[in-house]
């Protein structure tokens, strides 16, 4: 190869090396979505029953159920997650992993639930 191009190749390896993220990341992610979601949940709890009337006051609310929803359901794959990862160095069949994640996910949304109705 002639000089330029292999000079390329080394700059495009160097560039596409895989980089690991931060080791705190999962934290704060998981930090961020518990905020958002208790945001969500103050701004529905501090909307009055009485502004139901006017259409144009069902924007905030709204906006605070689709958000708030949404952190909450990625709050729950990441800490489910995250115990996939804890409990299962070993490897089981495909079925047995699917049925964990699933009995992981619903302990998970069940934890989060609960804390918003009270």
């Amino acid at each position: 190869m002639t000089e330029p191009a292999s000079s390329f190749e080394s700059l495009l390896r160097e560039a596409l090396a895989p980089v690991e993220p931060p080791a705190d990341l999962a934290v704060r992610l998981e930090e961020t979505l518990t905020s958002i979601t208790e945001m969500a949940a103050d701004e529905l709890e501090a909307w009055e029953i009485g502004a139901m009337r006017d259409p144009r006051n069902w924007v905030r609310p709204a906006a605070a159920v689709v958000v708030g929803s949404a952190a909450a359901a990625g709050l729950v794959l990441l800490r489910a997650r995250r115990r996939a990862q804890e409990n299962s160095p070993d490897l089981f069949s495909a079925r047995a992993a699917a049925e964990r994640s699933l009995r992981d996910l619903s302990e998970q949304a069940s934890r989060l639930l609960p804390r918003r109705g009270s």
